[in-house]
């Protein structure tokens, strides 16, 4: 009883602690671990440089970005496949989920091969696209997009779905077809599922572009990446992968802000998405 007690008060202080202090605490330890491991010499410098190393590196980056130096076409290029890419995901990706949680055959006889198709390793695919599609955006924006349609696939169908039986018998006793009950009802009551597989979506687009440039042809991030790679000059890998994971998480945030946005009427529900 006293020990149930105790933990029941540590959940309690952990529970109160604001988040912008507990990230703060987490960052240092970090830092500080990842510090003391390259100052002790228990990994070789070639493998991990140092945070001072690699903060120094993000400046150089940093400015090279702010004066339109070379990185920021590369970053510009690496952007355009990922906003390229995502919109043909969610093109694609909504269509099939439709498909799949609204009619017997695409729960049947589509969503088995969308299955098999995602457990497949995408990465993979990226020769072949690059095969079909040459070594322009193109195989990019078709890699990033082959990566983020799946979750997005699951999102939609699993909101449709999850639509209320007694509103569905509601329409259906009101007459109205299967169009209006999709657009006023299944859709609107859906929307927190399908914005989580487009948050899904939006962390996996990212990581298509990057791979379809790491194998040669672009002019992007990955590409940047690639070549700093092949020289041992991690610090400059490091930096840039850094910027990358930038582009990643303002994606993130602006699917989570157009969720609020959207799906006002659910804020709790939205807010919890998000916090998990």
């Amino acid at each position: 009883m006293i020990e149930d007690t105790v933990w029941e008060q540590e959940v309690a202080f952990i529970d109160s602690v604001p988040r912008w202090i507990a990230m703060t605490f987490v960052f240092v330890v970090f830092i500080g671990t990842w510090d003391l491991v390259t100052r002790l010499g228990l990994v070789s410098p070639i493998i991990l440089p140092t945070p001072w190393e690699t903060f120094a590196d993000m400046v150089f980056v940093g400015q090279n970005l702010a004066t339109g130096g070379y990185m920021l076409a590369a970053l510009w290029i690496t952007i355009k496949e990922v906003i390229y890419g995502f919109a043909l995901a969610i093109a694609i990706g909504f269509s099939l989920g439709v498909l799949v949680g609204e009619t017997a055959f695409g729960e049947k006889a589509v969503m088995p091969y969308l299955v098999a198709i995602d457990t497949m390793p995408k990465v993979a695919f990226a020769p072949l696209f690059v095969a079909w599609l040459g070594f322009g955006i193109e195989s990019k924006v078709a890699l990033a997009a082959f990566i983020a349609t799946f979750p997005i696939v699951v999102g939609t169908a699993a909101g449709l779905h999850a639509a209320d039986e007694n509103a569905r018998m509601l329409f259906k006793t009101m007459g109205a077809s299967r169009i209006q009950t999709l657009i006023k009802m299944k859709l609107p009551s859906g929307l927190p599922q399908i914005f989580t597989g487009l948050k899904i979506g939006a962390v996996g687009v990212m990581a298509g572009a990057i791979t379809g440039e790491f194998l040669g042809g672009g002019k992007g991030f990955g590409e940047l990446i690639r070549v700093a790679a092949s020289q041992l000059n991690t610090p400059r890998v490091f930096s840039l992968i850094l910027y990358l994971s930038l582009v990643g998480l303002a994606l993130y945030l602006i699917v989570q802000r157009t969720q609020r946005t959207v799906v006002f009427w659910q804020k709790e529900t939205v807010e919890s998405y998000d916090a998990g």
